[in-house]
């Protein structure tokens, strides 16, 4: 079905998508189906629904392994770089501007345009935990996961905590809970062999080894830095949001970013077309210590975004064994109910408590919440109109009126 592909004709493809696709991760497997299924045919809707579910069953940000596997299929390694790279850029690229402009002029930090994305990030935040709790934990079981796993990780709040909660889960699923398994599907032709694949995945875990035995060793900030997002991409399971909590253990409570900047930031990230986690980009360049600007912004990049390369063609070629493991399957379970727990400590600590300071905070958020599930306004609309309802409330004019 895939015809003769140009790594090049792939890059263009997927930079009109990275300059396109607002919305978030569902959106953009939504843009991704009607370019590659329905307009250019490069997949049918059963292998597309494959690339789908490994990806999901995956950690890191789905749809862009999506994207790089769509573009391993049609052009090898260079279409997944190349889909990659697209898809990442423009937002990549935005964040990191407005990092330098945070830092250029310090004072936009305190006229209130911060705080204001700061509460938009409550409200989507609060949508994305509403939506996810509604699709990933429809039973008591998943609930009392859920439950627990938000109060353990607010009880032990840092990264490994995280790890631990999601290998828990991931057992009780595994002894809980028994998932049907479809056996009719179309088979997905995979340019790469179960030999090379296997060196990819060992790759990615000597990585996830190795790294911090360096910064051990050689406690470099680049090191440092590298390590750290290198790790978030490895541990994400449910999509770009996710990684909230494990970037914030990793840089807010090491002081290297502030926490209003981090959340206004993240505020910012909603804005932008693309993949959540060029959010990475925006934290590398807002480093208060070298490396920072643009070279931290392309070092937090590349770290965060390098695990999905290597486990999307390091699993693809064993996809058609292990998609037939009903245990497999049901550990999955347990993990992305984990997820909306782990999200749900998020939303408590660090998002509300350090936004939600009074009764216009509170308003204001539930405006935007209502704005977004209710209204269905666009989320990059909500989050500009919070920035400049933020700023007006904090500007000397309405100050001075009260």
């Amino acid at each position: 079905m895939s015809q003769s592909i140009s790594a090049w004709q792939v890059f263009l493809i997927f930079l009109k998508l990275g300059l396109t696709s607002f919305g978030g991760p569902v959106a953009h497997l939504g843009y991704f189906r009607e370019e590659f299924v329905s307009k250019r045919r490069w997949l049918s809707d059963a292998q597309y629904a494959d690339l789908v579910a490994i990806c999901q069953f995956l950690p890191g940000p789905a749809s862009s392994q999506v994207g790089m596997a769509i573009g391993l299929s049609q052009a090898g390694y260079k279409g997944a770089f190349s889909a990659w790279l697209g898809f990442t850029l423009p937002s990549a690229i935005f964040l990191i501007i407005f990092a330098l402009g945070v830092a250029q002029y310090s004072d936009i930090a305190t006229s209130g345009i911060l705080h204001g994305l700061k509460i938009a990030a409550v409200a989507i935040v609060a949508q994305t935990i509403w939506g996810m709790a509604k699709n990933l934990c429809p039973d008591k079981a998943r609930i009392t996961i859920m439950v627990i796993t938000t109060c353990f990780v607010l009880a032990v709040p840092s990264a490994i905590g995280q790890v631990l909660a999601i290998i828990i889960s991931g057992f009780v699923g595994w002894k809980l809970f028994q998932p049907n398994l479809d056996d009719t599907h179309q088979v997905l032709n995979v340019p790469i062999s179960k030999k090379s694949g296997g060196i990819w995945l060992l790759m990615f875990f000597v990585l996830l080894i190795i790294l911090p035995m360096i910064v051990w060793i050689w406690p470099n900030t680049t090191a440092i830095m590298f390590d750290d997002f290198y790790r978030a991409g490895s541990l994400v399971f449910g999509g770009g949001h996710v990684v909230l909590p494990l970037l914030q253990a990793e840089v807010v409570e090491t002081g290297r970013v502030s926490n209003d900047l981090f959340l206004a930031g993240y505020g910012a990230t909603q804005i932008v077309p693309g993949p959540l986690f060029t959010f990475a980009a925006f934290l590398g360049a807002s480093m208060n210590e070298f490396p920072n600007g643009w070279v931290g912004g392309m070092i937090a990049l590349v770290a965060i975004f390098l695990p999905s390369f290597l486990l999307v063609v390091g699993a693809l070629p064993f996809w058609e064994s292990l998609r037939h493991h009903a245990q497999t399957k049901a550990a999955l379970i347990g993990i992305n109910a984990a997820v909306v727990g782990l999200l749900l400590a998020a939303f408590y600590q660090p998002i509300w408590i350090n936004t939600i300071f009074n009764a216009t905070d509170f308003s204001l958020a539930l405006i935007a919440f209502v704005a977004l599930m209710y209204w269905k306004l666009p989320i990059w609309l909500v989050v500009i109109a919070s920035g400049m309802v933020g700023w007006l409330l904090h500007s000397p004019f309405i100050l001075e009126s009260f």
